[in-house]
């Protein structure tokens, strides 16, 4: 399991997010940290996880701007 730290890219995290689920390995676990200062960005998050067809075991606030999810690549 390894953190992804998001939160430089602001609102345009969900191509780079989507870039290292690409390079995780079957069932791997991984946690992104991004920026929240519109909930849209949690569910931006959320959708892209989903249609990759991934499993998101967690989301949660981290702190007052910050959010994280944890995230398993899906077993083929």
């Amino acid at each position: 399991m390894k953190r992804y730290d998001l939160r430089h890219l602001a609102n345009d995290f969900e191509q780079r997010m989507s870039e290292i689920c690409d390079g995780l390995h079957n069932g791997e676990v991984a946690i992104f940290l991004f920026e929240v200062r519109d909930f849209a960005n949690v569910q931006k998050a959320i959708d892209c996880i989903l249609k990759r067809g991934d499993e998101l075991l967690n989301s949660l606030r981290f702190n007052e701007v910050d959010w994280s999810i944890v995230v398993r690549r899906k077993l083929l």
